[in-house]
C-alpha cells in the first residue's frame, strides 16, 4: 500500500518547507489523526492536488486534529498527462453524478464538465445548483487522494449545449458516445497529445438537435460496444479505454 495522501494549500509549495517540517490542521489534520489514526514514523504524502507533492513521515500528533509531519525535504511536481482527457457528462439522477466523478476521478480523468443536456431531468439552478457543483468537486478532490492522486481533476461549472460545442471545436479529438456511430471507440485514430474531449449524454439520450450541433463543432458519435452502458458509468469505461489506447496505462 502506498502512503495515504493528505491535501494542503497551494500555497505551501511555493516556498521551501521551513526544516522540513509541517502541521497538519483542519479537516485533513483530523481525518490522519482520528480517522487514518496514523502514528509517528508512517510515510505520508502531502499534495496540493495541482501536481506539486512532498513526501514525509509523521513525527506525531497533537490533540485530535494536528499531525506533525518531518522530513519534508524536497517539493517534487508531476507534469500533466499526455494527451489530456475531459469527458463531458449529462448531470445523472440523484447521487450517479458522484458516482461518475469518483470512478472517473479513479480510472485517471483530467477534467469533467457538467452538461445541462435538454434531456437532463436533473436541473441545476439557483442554490442547488451550487451544492450539487460543490459536491462533484468534493468528490472529486476525495477520490483524488484515495486513489493515490498529486493531480486532481478539474471540475468545471455547469455548461449549456452552445458553451460544450464550442470546448469541442477546440479539441484535438472530440466525441460523442452514441448509437448512431459507425466507429467504436476502440479504433478511433487519437492523437498522441493534445486535448481529448468525450460527451456522454444523459439516461434520455442526446437530442437530434444536440448531436448536429456537436457534428458541426466537430464531434462525430463513436459506440463503445454491443451493451447499453447508464450514464454514470457510460464515462468511466471510455476513459479506462482511452487510458490503454494512449500508453498513459502500461
Amino acid at each position: 500500500m502506498t502512503a495515504p495522501v493528505f491535501v494542503v494549500p497551494e500555497d505551501v509549495f511555493r516556498h521551501q518547507i521551513p526544516g522540513g517540517r509541517y502541521v497538519l490542521d483542519g479537516p485533513e489534520g483530523r481525518h490522519a489523526v482520528s480517522v487514518k489514526r496514523l502514528r509517528p514514523g508512517e510515510d505520508v504524502v502531502l499534495t496540493d492536488g495541482a501536481g506539486h507533492w512532498s513526501e514525509g513521515v509523521v513525527e506525531g500528533s497533537e490533540g485530535k486534529d494536528r499531525l506533525l509531519v518531518m522530513d519534508l525535504e524536497s517539493v517534487s511536481e508531476e507534469p500533466a498527462e499526455q494527451p489530456r482527457i475531459t469527458v463531458v457528462q449529462a448531470l445523472p439522477k440523484g447521487d450517479r453524478g458522484e458516482l461518475a466523478v469518483e470512478t472517473m476521478t479513479e480510472t485517471g480523468v483530467d477534467a469533467i464538465v457538467p452538461w445541462t443536456a435538454s434531456r437532463c431531468i436533473t436541473q441545476w439552478k439557483g442554490e442547488r445548483g451550487a451544492k450539487a457543483l460543490a459536491k462533484w468537486r468534493s468528490t472529486a478532490r476525495e477520490a483524488g487522494k484515495q486513489s493515490r492522486r498529486t493531480r486532481f481533476p478539474e471540475v468545471a461549472e455547469a455548461a449549456s449545449t452552445g458553451q460544450v460545442a464550442r470546448l469541442l471545436a477546440t479539441a484535438d479529438f472530440a466525441a460523442v458516445l452514441h448509437e448512431t456511430g459507425d466507429t467504436s471507440l476502440a479504433t478511433a485514430e487519437l492523437p498522441a497529445a493534445g486535448e481529448i474531449v468525450l460527451v456522454v449524454g444523459p439516461e434520455g439520450g442526446v437530442a437530434p438537435e444536440e448531436l448536429a450541433a456537436f457534428a458541426e463543432a466537430g464531434a462525430e458519435p463513436y459506440v463503445l460496444g454491443r451493451s447499453v452502458l447508464r450514464t454514470s458509468t457510460a464515462g468511466t469505461a471510455a476513459v479506462a479505454l482511452l487510458m490503454g489506447r494512449t500508453g498513459r496505462w502500461g
